[in-house]
């Protein structure tokens, strides 16, 4: 039969005549109140603390330093901490705070900036171009006695300047054929012929312009290669006439059809060299005439 203490709520066993648990904890309250006595505890007051040895010594040494550098003690920028206070007044100021009210600190003013008169800067970063007298400075035909060729005549003479390339392109290429050469049409080989095609052209316009002053084309149809003022090119202008020709033959002749829009029917090599085309015979005897384009005025803001 299982027992239960009615003190502690232990289980007892039945040949148990007493409570195990409890008679152990009656145990240690005695002892616990045997060797228990009464002490009397206080808290010595702040000012009767002796001061600790390291801080005396860190005033002395700090006397000596003080002393060795010349410091009067009386004329320190910092007074010394106040390390002992009395404890009544430190607990009479914690219970003041309470009651009294800490006033906020003024908050500084910004400095107020001195106000200037506002002033007004114009910046021109890019000068206005004045084209008034750009019209008059265009390179034109000066006399009315040379008027330029026509365009049915210079397409005539065009369209018989490329059959004498094409005939010497075939020429060329039968005599490569009859050397034993084969042709191909592979992208490489494309590229080729229309390399050794650009430079036939630009031969053929070289040759007959610099030596000629005119393409074999140009002279079936009677067409003569002249000045803005009618009279005969120098050979730097028949140079520069070459060079504009290989211009407009590299961009897929751009530079001959620019004639059909241009409102004196000049050509990409016709501004170039400032000469033109015309069917009418050109003036004789006349010295040579430089035109130099007006010089322009820039209109600054």
């Amino acid at each position: 039969m299982i027992r239960i203490c009615s003190k502690c709520g232990a289980l007892l066993l039945d040949d148990a005549e007493s409570c195990s648990f409890c008679a152990v904890d009656a145990a240690e309250r005695g002892q616990a109140a045997a060797f228990s006595e009464p002490a009397a505890v206080a808290a010595k007051p702040l000012e009767e603390t002796p001061e600790p040895e390291w801080r005396m010594e860190v005033s002395r040494r700090l006397e000596l330093y003080r002393a060795r550098r010349g410091y009067a003690r009386n004329d320190e920028s910092q007074s010394g901490l106040p390390f002992r206070q009395h404890a009544s007044a430190v607990h009479g100021a914690h219970e003041d705070d309470e009651d009294v009210e800490v006033p906020e600190p003024p908050r500084p003013r910004p400095a107020q900036r001195s106000t200037r008169a506002a002033e007004r800067v114009d910046i021109c970063i890019q000068p206005e171009l004045n084209f008034a007298s750009s019209p008059e400075d265009r390179a034109r035909p000066q006399t009315a006695l040379v008027p330029v060729a026509p365009l049915a005549d210079r397409r005539w003479a065009a369209f018989l300047d490329s059959i004498f390339l094409a005939l010497t392109c075939l020429s060329l290429v039968g005599l490569f054929h009859w050397a034993g050469g084969q042709l191909t049409l592979a992208k490489t080989d494309a590229m080729v012929y229309l390399t050794v095609a650009y430079l036939f052209f630009a031969i053929y316009f070289s040759i007959f312009t610099v030596f000629a002053g005119a393409t074999p084309g140009m002279q079936l149809m009677g067409l003569t290669v002249v000045r803005l003022d009618g009279s005969l090119p120098d050979t730097r202008q028949l140079i520069w006439r070459t060079f504009g020709y290989l211009i407009s033959g590299a961009t897929l002749m751009l530079g001959f059809a620019w004639a059909v829009w241009d409102d004196d029917r000049f050509t990409w090599q016709d501004r170039m060299s400032q000469t033109y085309i015309t069917a009418a015979a050109p003036l004789v005897g006349l010295a040579p005439i430089e035109v130099h384009a007006a010089s322009r005025r820039y209109a600054h803001k």
